[in-house]
């Protein structure tokens, strides 16, 4: 008998769904046989390793389908995080090795931690970490990134969709044929855009790109890298000669077969789905911006993911908020980062030139396959009446 998924408690309103998604039915049922009866390694050379390796290269030709890539440029990774690492820094070392002069590396300031990470440890093996700011539409100036590309550049990482905001960068497919033009590696974070938005590596032009499955109905623990053909990058974790020498380690195979049936489904529902869950985003903020004066959302004056609502709460401290949300069943994350008791503006916001204050009264709502109306209603109900708490000092006792 077949397990049924693991279910939300009925009074759950996950509005989290950037931060991870629930997993597809249908990537629970392609993994099960691998988590419960079938034992290979993919590298062995008898049958169930052989069965277990046509399931591994069956999920990476579904991973290159989506992205109009051939399967040979596709590595698996154990998610966005060693993706982005292994095209930051594998892609750098690379391009300094075939280029003595190439010490540089640049970035945007929406770059995900796990990109600006990478950088920063460059940074301390001798290469010259370069920030390009953003606009307050959350992507930076095309004539700003293309200015940054001097010969001395190994490689440029520009993120293709934010995961605070939402914002995308509709100039990544031009810088990324500028580089290519002046030698430059460029890659591309697109773990929040692979899923909600049409992505096409030969569209973007981009050398590396980045996904995880658990932002689209696959499990976590399961990503890839997108590598053009021709490109070179070092291994970070060598191995037994895995992915091509490219990622060593055994592979995950239930993991990456969920990974293939999520990415499948996502593509076959895109446009759909796409429009279903901008509706609902587009009835939240309109309904926000009808209960709460003043409230204000990131990203709205340029190109943004359908998923995402990050709204600016006057007055309202989102740590605070994001808690009394909690206690009525609501999951939603802040705009801003909690470090050793210390509340820390999220560094994005602030880059887009929000206030401090603004950026701590900042709250992300994002939205997914499992958003239904009654969801919408129910936020709508909850979040003005809460701000409302919270702004006075009263984030438990009945409006003031």
């Amino acid at each position: 008998m077949t397990p049924k998924p693991l279910a939300s408690p009925a009074a759950l309103l996950y509005a989290d769904h950037h931060a991870t998604t629930p997993i597809l039915p249908e990537a629970i049922e392609a993994m099960l046989p691998w988590l419960s009866g079938l034992a290979a390694n993919p590298s062995s050379v008898h049958g169930p390793g052989r069965k277990a390796r046509r399931a591994v290269e069956e999920a990476r030709d579904e991973v290159a389908r989506a992205l109009g890539a051939s399967s040979a440029e596709i590595v698996f990774t154990s998610g966005g995080t060693e993706a982005n690492a292994l095209a930051v820094r594998g892609g750098a070392w690379a391009a300094r090795s075939a280029d003595g002069r190439r010490w540089a590396v640049v970035f945007t300031a929406g770059e995900h931690p796990a990109v600006r990470e990478a950088v920063a440890s460059l940074g301390r093996e001798g290469f010259t970490p370069r920030e390009v700011p953003v606009e307050a539409t959350g992507a930076p100036s095309l004539a700003v990134l293309e200015g940054a590309l001097s010969p001395d550049v190994a490689l440029v990482s520009a993120i293709l969709a934010n995961n605070e905001t939402g914002a995308v960068d509709l100039h990544v497919g031009a810088v990324a044929r500028a580089a290519r033009e002046k030698g430059i590696l460029f890659h591309t974070d697109a773990v929040q855009a692979v899923g909600k938005l049409p992505v096409d590596v030969g569209a973007l032009g981009v050398d590396l790109l980045s996904l995880t499955g658990h932002k689209f109905g696959g499990p976590k623990g399961a990503g890839a890298l997108y590598v053009r053909k021709g490109v070179a990058i070092f291994a970070l974790q060598p191995g037994g000669g895995q992915e091509k020498g490219r990622r060593g380690g055994t592979e995950n195979v239930a993991a990456i077969v969920g990974l293939g049936v999520a990415i499948r489904e996502a593509a076959r529902s895109l446009d759909e789905e796409s429009r279903r869950v901008r509706s609902l985003r587009d009835r939240f903020e309109a309904g926000l911006s009808a209960s709460v004066p003043g409230v204000r959302f990131v990203a709205a004056g340029g190109e943004r993911l359908p998923t995402v609502s990050s709204a600016v709460l006057p007055g309202a401290d989102g740590e605070i908020l994001l808690a009394a949300l909690d206690l009525e069943g609501i999951a939603a994350s802040a705009g801003s980062a909690c470090h050793a008791g210390t509340t820390t503006p999220s560094r994005v916001l602030l880059a887009m030139g929000w206030t401090p204050d603004e950026a701590r009264s900042t709250l992300r709502f994002s939205f997914g396959r499992t958003t239904s109306e009654a969801d919408i209603e129910r936020l709508l109900e909850a979040v003005p009446r809460l701000a409302r708490r919270v702004a006075h000092g009263h984030p438990r006792n009945g409006d003031a």
